[in-house]
């Protein structure tokens, strides 16, 4: 096992932040080999979770801090040109020293169509692959790829992305990498064993505001930090309905064959960035509950016709599913699922500890933030984020963040997500987000399975790192770096 690092600074500005793992008995070798026990096999879909993680195969090593070896240029494959692919192409296309060189999808003419769109801007016509299933594996020859980005629907993740790995590639797969236990363990073997890197596409982990309250908790700003909110609430009911929005209702179908929180890493995940999650602590317990599935069925009942192919469906994933999760230091994390109810947007970002709390998508500045901290603040009243975001503004949005606001969706998030993915790549450097991080943010989709199956008990969270997790070390809190210059 790796030696622990040295305490960092943000460890040692909370006081107990720097000792409570260590006097919970996490921080040595001997403490996570105890808390290791508890994770799942990669037996099957249906992996026992207190069962011991699986050994390495020989040849078999970590990705921990594993750099990139650099690129001049960063050559990227898409698979999957639907409304999210063909617009992540568009951001791939004008990163600094990227290209675009070959597109897939099953559907030949968004293949033809997104390539005739890069090359009208001015860009290198990219390789189309196109018309069947199996498409995606004769792109995955080409010796011109250096980055598979993956943007299908969720059923073909793993495949694709285990593929793309076995190619040689290193990968960005969308939200959820894998949807199953054992999916998820084969995903980081399989990157072990190519030495290749794959990365969850968690754009929001590169939002501003959530970047900005990460770095707030590194500098200790919320005291020892004690729990978090998380999740994914957006009204998507006309769109699940649409007959042309997610192809071949692949969404909407989602929710009769699956009670899982489906998509809640865009929330997860920045809260366990600012945990320090797989960083010297980690998630492990989960139990979940649902609400009952009223929410399509009843937008179905007042908007849909009855000829439309929906109403052959019965729906079985709750409106509102929620995970409670518990880490190693003593933390919670809640983190929520909602697509199928009237109401408007959120993430919720909230982070709390104890010295004060940030929560988003709840003031009424600029920023849609709102904090209160000691000493700054008293007399129980909230104030505005917009001074600390400045202050606290992460480097990526202040170097970057006129072209991300121009280049790319969500707000720039992708764009920035692309650009920092593309200079990690070119400039040699290990990645904000491993496959250890995408494999812990996305285990929630079946464990939360798992427990509402066992009425709301908590099932272990996996150990993607076997033990590696009590080390401190970076990740999206990086320090400024620049793009290497295109020759």
């Amino acid at each position: 096992m790796p030696e622990i690092s040295a305490l960092s600074r943000r460890l040692l500005l909370g006081g107990t932040l720097a000792t409570g793992a260590v006097a919970a008995g996490f921080g040595s070798a001997a403490g996570a080999t105890a808390a290791t026990s508890t994770t799942p096999s990669a037996s099957g879909a249906g992996a026992d979770p207190a069962a011991a993680p699986p050994r390495r195969h020989p040849g078999q090593k970590s990705m921990i801090n594993v750099p990139f070896a650099p690129y001049k240029r960063v050559r990227v494959g898409v698979i999957g040109l639907g409304n999210r692919g063909s617009g992540m192409t568009t951001g791939w296309s004008v990163v600094p020293g990227c290209v675009v060189t070959a597109v897939c999808d099953i559907r030949a003419d968004r293949a033809k169509r997104t390539a005739d769109g890069l090359a009208a801007a001015g860009f290198p016509r990219p390789a189309e692959y196109g018309g069947s299933a199996e498409a995606y594996a004769r792109m995955l020859r080409r010796d011109d790829i250096d980055l598979v980005y993956i943007a299908t629907p969720w059923e073909f993740h793993y495949e694709q992305g285990r593929a793309a790995l076995l190619s040689g590639k290193h990968v960005v797969v969308e939200l959820p990498i894998a949807t199953e236990l054992h999916e998820l363990w084969d995903l980081v073997d399989t990157s072990e064993r190519t030495r290749k890197n794959l990365m969850l596409s968690e754009n929001c982990s590169y939002g501003r505001n959530e970047l900005a309250m990460l770095r707030m908790a590194h500098e200790g700003l919320f005291g020892d930090v004690t729990n978090g909110h998380g999740g994914y609430l957006h009204d998507l009911r006309e769109l699940l309905f649409s007959d042309t929005y997610y192809t071949d209702a692949w969404r909407r179908r989602w929710h009769t064959r699956s009670t899982a929180s489906f998509y809640a890493m865009h929330g997860l995940a920045p809260i366990a960035a600012a945990m320090d999650i797989n960083r010297g602590d980690r998630m492990t317990t989960l139990k979940a509950t649902a609400t009952a599935p009223k929410g399509l069925a009843d937008y179905r009942e007042r908007f849909i016709p009855k000829s439309h192919p929906s109403w052959r469906e019965t729906y079985i994933n709750g409106d509102l599913v929620s995970c409670a999760i518990e880490t190693a230091r003593g933390r919670t994390i809640r983190a929520e699922h909602d697509v199928s109810s009237p109401r408007p947007y959120s993430r919720i970002n909230t982070l709390a500890g104890s010295r004060g709390i940030f929560e988003d998508y709840a003031g009424t500045s600029a920023t849609g933030g709102r904090i209160y901290v000691e000493p700054d603040h008293d007399g129980h009243s909230w104030r505005d984020f917009d001074t600390y975001r400045k202050e606290f503004d992460h480097w990526l949005w202040k170097k970057i963040g006129d072209d991300a606001a121009n280049n790319g969706g969500h707000g720039g998030m992708d764009y920035v997500l692309q650009w920092r993915t593309v200079q990690l790549m070119r400039a040699g450097l290990v990645p904000d987000i491993d496959v250890y991080d995408s494999a812990s943010w996305c285990a929630p989709v079946p464990l939360s399975v798992m427990s509402l199956e066992n009425k709301g008990r908590p099932v272990a969270v996996p150990d993607f790192t076997r033990g590696s997790w009590v080390n401190v070390r970076p990740g999206l809190d990086s320090h400024s770096t620049d793009m290497p210059p295109v020759s």
